[in-house]
């Protein structure tokens, strides 16, 4: 065998055996998995309309946006403004660490961190109130972080 064809081979090899190394180890964020500080699965998510998450999640002690929550959030604000005559609560939650008082002002700062960006995209502020439940309602209710992340949360519902 030539020795260039010899050594063309073992290229071919070892460049098609990395690219496969390279499929096999990629991890897909499964619905429950946590990626870095923030819950990233959707099987505790609602929906405000179809296809229209009604809930956006935090890191602990966080009351800043992520990209996948001002994603959300741009989102409901186009519902929203297909729907001019409804109005909304949004809700503040917290996990269950840290003081009552702390958790309070935390979801509240939640909260207001999702009015705000909604009324950056052209939603009155009439139409939006706020509420912070706190850790008072959890949607997981264990004490581990899968269940500290989905509780770090705000919630968009249509207010009555």
């Amino acid at each position: 065998m030539n020795f260039k064809v010899f050594i063309r081979n073992i290229f071919i090899v070892m460049v098609a055996t990395l690219m496969l190394s390279a499929c096999a180890t990629k991890t897909a964020t499964l619905p429950g998995q946590i990626q870095g500080d923030v819950y990233t699965g959707t099987d505790t998510v609602e929906y405000l309309a179809k296809g229209v998450p009604d809930r956006v999640f935090f890191a602990t002690n966080e009351s800043v946006l992520t990209t996948a929550s001002r994603d959300t959030l741009r989102k409901q604000a186009a519902w929203m403004r297909a729907n001019d005559s409804l109005s909304f609560t949004i809700e503040g939650h917290a996990d269950e660490r840290g003081t009552r008082e702390y958790n309070l002002a935390l979801g509240e700062r939640r909260a207001n961190a999702a009015k705000d960006y909604l009324m950056t995209y052209g939603i009155s502020g009439n139409r939006l109130s706020v509420i912070s439940y706190g850790k008072e309602r959890p949607v997981n209710s264990g004490s581990n972080p899968l269940a500290w992340s989905q509780n770090r949360r705000s919630v968009t519902v249509k207010a009555n």
